[in-house]
């Protein structure tokens, strides 16, 4: 009796459709601009929830020589949550732009790439509903994506 070998190649083709999926999945979400966003998605889900140290951890150098951590943590609950009386916020992340070279403010480190995305958090208080629109950037340092903001005058 002849075997069938349609089974085996059926397995075969099966098995090289998982690892091309599974190898472009991997490409996909390291290449750059795939982790530049999801670092800006995750310092907004720590702002969202009230963790600032956490975002603070974030930041790019440049701006860690803003504020210090705990000046952070403390403005950022003071203003958006006693000020402004929100427990937390909704956000939209738009659409990530490659920057060739961008500096934060005048007289800055140019840094590149760079990559920039508008982020819209709305928030719910005492006085009203209200939308913050944001520029936000992202560049490489140590290996790591870091967040930074304008400060152009």
């Amino acid at each position: 009796m002849k075997r069938s070998r349609s089974p085996m190649i059926f397995i075969f083709v099966l098995g090289l459709i998982v690892i091309l999926a599974i190898v472009l999945t991997i490409f996909f979400m390291t290449r750059p601009g795939q982790r530049a966003d999801s670092t800006i998605e995750q310092f907004y889900l720590h702002e969202q929830q009230g963790k600032f140290s956490d975002s603070w951890e974030l930041f790019h150098s440049q701006m860690k020589e803003k504020f210090t951590k705990g000046h952070y943590i403390q403005d950022r609950a003071h203003v958006f949550m006693n000020h402004f009386g929100v427990e937390s916020f909704e956000f939209v992340l738009g659409d990530l732009k490659k920057l060739d070279q961008w500096t934060m403010e005048k007289g800055s480190k140019p840094l590149s790439p760079v990559y920039q995305a508008t982020v819209i958090q709305t928030y719910k208080g005492k006085y009203g509903l209200f939308r913050l629109h944001q520029d936000v950037y992202v560049a490489e340092e140590k290996g790591e994506w870091r967040i930074l903001w304008d400060y152009h005058k």
